[in-house]
């Protein structure tokens, strides 16, 4: 089976061209193949599938094989992939997802593309959208208990998938294994959440460090930062356009007039190589 290596500012997935490779069971490849010590070594896995709706689909399983709704640098990598690769020469291009289908700006250098523009879509705010247990409201700035000592400020926002905003002063502060994995799991999420620590330094900026739902510690999550982006109007602590620095690299966010998230950011092939299937 032939796969591609590639990363949005580090947040790194194996990559299927499915239009030529057959995966049977991606469940459960995802978590060999992304082992950092015996596999390729990935935050999970991506299938590149033909789609009767878009320009192609993708399908995301996380390294411990459980299937992700959305991916946002893992989006850009896949126009990227088929853009290069000449399975689709449309600019702008669309990819379906299990959270809709997603419509991507490409930008080229010498006939290949180095970033790209999502629409992300409309935030969904309510409650039961997350989903999170208890009376149906917009979960902003709510208290959530996760032990006798700690307890936080969250933000709840889903973009196709569910995240949890947390805003802090210092992440020292925070034990992000610790703390990330706890509220992930938390009784009041029963899909689970992605959890995101975020650090405002002026209304136009801030550094973000994320727990990603089924994946752990990641250098970037492109739905995460959306999400960070839309908690910060909600919380009047960010304007409605910011630059989010992630521990990879860095995202250009919009919540914008029509109401949907735009986000920008690049998107790298690191190598292709080929893994033997065991029978």
């Amino acid at each position: 089976m032939k796969f591609t290596k590639m990363h949005g500012i580090g947040n790194d997935y194996v990559y299927i061209n499915c239009f030529e490779e057959e995966i049977k069971d991606p469940a459960q490849l995802a978590p060999i193949i992304s082992d950092r010590h015996f596999g390729v070594g990935s935050d999970g896995l991506i299938l590149i599938l033909p789609s009767i709706v878009a320009d192609c689909k993708m399908r995301i399983f996380n390294a411990d094989g459980s299937e992700a709704q959305m991916c946002g640098n893992g989006v850009r990598c896949v126009a990227k992939y088929v853009y290069d690769h000449k399975i689709t020469q449309k600019n702008p291009l669309t990819v379906e997802t299990l959270s809709g289908n997603k419509t991507i700006r490409l930008f080229t250098e010498n006939g290949r593309v180095s970033s790209a523009r999502v629409n992300m879509g409309k935030p969904r705010l309510m409650r039961s959208e997350i989903p999170m247990l208890g009376k149906e409201t917009q979960v902003v700035d709510e208290i959530l208990t996760i032990d006798k000592k700690a307890s936080f400020q969250i933000t709840c926002v889903s973009m196709g998938n569910p995240h949890c905003v947390i805003f802090v002063d210092n992440f020292d502060k925070i034990d992000l294994p610790y703390h990330g994995a706890e509220i992930e799991r938390h009784h009041s999420f029963p899909e689970r959440i992605n959890v995101h620590f975020a650090q405002i330094h002026n209304p136009k900026e801030v550094t973000m460090k994320t727990w990603e739902r089924g994946s752990g510690i990641t250098m970037a999550c492109g739905t995460g930062a959306s999400a960070v982006c839309v908690a910060g109007v909600l919380n009047k602590k960010t304007e409605r356009k910011i630059l989010a620095h992630l521990p990879g690299g860095d995202l250009e966010l919009e919540w914008a007039e029509d109401g949907n998230v735009y986000m920008t950011g690049p998107a790298t092939e690191v190598f292709t190589g080929e893994w033997i299937l065991n029978k």
